[in-house]
C-alpha cells in the first residue's frame, strides 16, 4: 500500500468511527426522555427520580467536555477516544442490565462522561486526519451525523420500546460502540498536541460538578422542600460555595478549564448565556412534551407515537440549520439571534395556554416555532462566540460555549422537571382532573421556557455591534448544523496556524 493510499484508508477509518460513534452518543440522548415512562414501570422507580438520567448526564458532560479534549492532547486523541468509546459500551451494559433506576441513573452518569469524550475526541482526531477540502467535507459529514443521530432518537427509542423493550436501544448502541472501537483500534492512528501544556485542570472539573449537582438537586426538589428550606437553602449555598472555589482555582492552575478573565468579553459573554438558553429551553422541551403526550390522562401515545410526535421539533432544527448562515450573512448575526429567540417564545407563550382537550394538531405549530427559533440563534450564537476572540484564545472561547450547552440542558431539564411534577401534583391536590392538572404543569413549564427564551432576546442585545457573523459559505453552514452538540470555527472565527481545524 502506498503512503497516500494508508493515509486516505486512515482518514476513512477515522470518519467511519467518529461519524457512527457521534450518531449513536446523539441518538442515545435524545431518546431517553422518550424512554423514561416505559422505564418507571419496569423498575418501579417514579419519573421524577429518574429526570437524573437526563440531567445527570448533562452534569457530567458539563464537568468533562473540556477536560477530555484536554486529556486528549496530552496522552493521545486515539487512546482517550478509545476510552470514551469503552465507558459508553460498559454504560450502556449497565443501564440495559439495570433491574431498578439507581443502576439506570448510574449508567446515564457514565454515559455523560462517555459522550462528551466521544464528541471532543472524535471531532479532533477527524480534524487532524484530514486537511483542506477534505477537512471540511469529513466536518460536514461528522455533523450530518451528529445532527442525524438527535433528530431520530426519539422515534428510534419509542420504535424499539415496542419492539425489544426500553433496553433494546442500550443493547444496540453498545454493540455500536464496539465496532467503534474494532475500526478505531485497527485504522486509527494516534496523534496528540506536543505544544501543549501537561497541565490539566481536574479540580476545575470537579468543581463544575459539585455546583451543578447540588444547584440541580434544589431546583428538582425545592418546590417539595420549600424553597425556604434548610434542604433547598443548603444546597444553593454549596453550589455558591463551589462557584467561589471554582473561580479561585482557575485564577490560579496553569492551564484553566475556563480563563476567568476572557469572560470580560461583552460578545462572548452574551453570546454564552445566549447558547445556554438556547440548549437549555429546548431539553427542557423535549422532557416534558415526552411525558405529557404518553399520559393516560392526556394523549396516551405510545413511545412510538411520542417519538413521532417529537419530530417536527427535532426534524425542524435540523432543517433550518443549513439555511442559518446565509441569513446571518444578510441580516446580521445578533440580530438573528434576536429574531430567533422571539420566535422561540411565541411557541412557547402559544403552549403556556394548552387546554386539556387540545389534540396532538395543537401543539405541532407551536412546537416548529420553538425549534425553527433554536435553530435560527443557535448558529449565529455559536459563530460569535469564537468570532469576537483573537486567534489565540479560540480554543477558550470554543469549551466555554461547549460547556455551557451542557450546563443549559441539566439547569434547565430540572427546572422543568421540578415544575412539571410539582404544579401537576398540587392542581391534583386541589381537586383538577389529572387531564388539567397535567396540562397546568406543561403550561407552567411552557410560560418559564418563554420567559428564558425572552431573555436571550437580551442577550442579543448584549452581543452588540461588535458581534460577527460569517460569510455563510460551506465553513458557516457545517458550523451551524454542528451548533447543537459542539463549537465549530467559522469564516468569521480570527485564523490561528497552529488550529487543525483552519489547515
Amino acid at each position: 500500500m502506498t503512503d497516500a493510499s494508508a493515509t486516505t484508508a486512515r482518514a476513512g477509518a477515522v470518519l467511519a468511527a467518529t461519524c457512527l460513534s457521534t450518531l449513536i452518543v446523539n441518538a442515545n440522548t435524545s431518546a431517553v426522555s422518550i424512554l423514561l415512562p416505559a422505564i418507571s414501570d419496569d423498575t418501579g422507580t417514579s419519573v421524577d427520580l429518574l429526570q437524573w438520567a437526563v440531567t445527570g448526564y448533562s452534569l457530567v458532560g458539563a464537568a468533562v467536555i473540556v477536560t477530555s479534549g484536554a486529556l486528549g492532547d496530552v496522552f493521545g486523541r486515539k487512546r482517550v477516544f478509545q476510552l470514551g468509546l469503552a465507558l459508553f459500551v460498559v454504560s450502556c451494559v449497565l443501564i440495559a442490565l439495570s433491574t431498578s433506576g439507581a443502576g439506570v441513573i448510574v449508567g446515564r452518569f457514565i454515559q455523560g462522561a462517555a459522550g462528551a469524550t466521544i464528541l471532543a475526541c472524535g471531532l479532533s482526531l477527524l480534524t487532524v486526519a484530514n486537511k483542506g477540502a477534505a477537512q471540511l467535507k469529513a466536518v460536514s459529514l461528522w455533523g450530518a451525523a451528529a445532527a442525524v443521530g438527535a433528530a431520530i432518537g426519539p422515534l428510534l427509542g419509542g420504535l424499539l420500546v415496542g419492539i425489544t423493550g426500553w433496553q433494546g436501544l442500550f443493547w444496540i448502541d453498545a454493540a455500536v460502540g464496539v465496532v467503534c472501537m474494532v475500526i478505531t483500534y485497527i485504522g486509527v492512528s494516534e496523534s496528540r498536541d506536543p505544544a501543549r501544556s501537561k497541565s490539566i485542570d481536574y479540580a476545575g472539573s470537579a468543581l463544575v460538578a459539585m455546583i451543578l449537582a447540588p444547584l440541580i438537586l434544589a431546583l428538582s426538589n425545592g418546590s417539595v422542600w420549600g424553597w425556604g428550606s434548610i434542604a433547598t437553602l443548603g444546597s444553593f449555598a454549596v453550589a455558591v460555595a463551589a462557584g467561589v472555589a471554582f473561580v479561585v482555582v482557575e485564577k490560579r492552575v496553569a492551564v484553566p478549564l475556563i480563563n476567568i478573565d476572557i469572560l470580560r468579553n461583552r460578545v462572548l459573554v452574551g453570546s454564552t448565556i445566549a447558547i445556554l438558553i438556547g440548549a437549555g429551553t429546548i431539553n427542557a422541551l423535549m422532557y416534558v412534551v415526552s411525558l405529557y403526550f404518553q399520559d393516560p390522562a392526556s394523549l396516551a401515545f405510545t413511545p412510538l407515537q411520542a417519538g413521532l410526535a417529537t419530530l417536527p421539533a427535532t426534524v425542524g432544527l435540523v432543517l433550518i440549520a443549513p439555511l442559518v448562515p446565509r441569513l446571518a450573512a444578510k441580516l446580521g448575526g445578533r440580530q438573528l439571534v434576536g429574531v430567533g429567540f422571539l420566535i422561540s417564545a411565541i411557541g412557547f407563550a402559544v403552549m403556556g395556554v394548552a387546554k386539556a382537550d387540545w389534540t396532538y394538531a395543537a401543539f405541532v405549530l407551536p412546537l416548529i416555532a420553538v425549534a425553527v427559533g433554536m435553530g435560527l440563534s443557535n448558529g449565529p450564537a455559536s459563530a460569535a462566540s469564537t468570532a469576537c476572540v483573537p486567534a489565540n484564545e479560540v480554543g477558550a472561547a470554543s469549551g466555554v460555549s461547549n460547556m455551557a450547552r451542557y450546563v443549559g440542558a441539566a439547569v434547565a431539564t430540572a427546572i422543568a422537571a421540578g415544575l412539571y411534577s410539582s404544579v401537576t401534583a398540587s392542581k391534583v391536590e386541589e381537586g383538577l382532573a389529572r387531564a388539567d392538572a397535567l396540562v397546568s404543569g406543561i403550561g407552567t413549564v411552557s410560560w418559564v421556557m418563554a420567559i428564558f427564551s425572552l431573555c436571550g432576546v437580551a442577550m442579543a442585545v448584549v452581543m452588540g455591534r461588535r458581534a460577527r457573523a460569517g460569510i455563510g459559505g460551506g465553513e458557516d453552514v457545517v458550523a451551524a448544523v454542528s451548533a447543537h452538540s459542539l463549537t465549530l470555527p467559522t469564516s468569521a472565527t480570527p485564523h490561528d496556524p497552529a488550529d487543525p481545524m483552519r489547515d
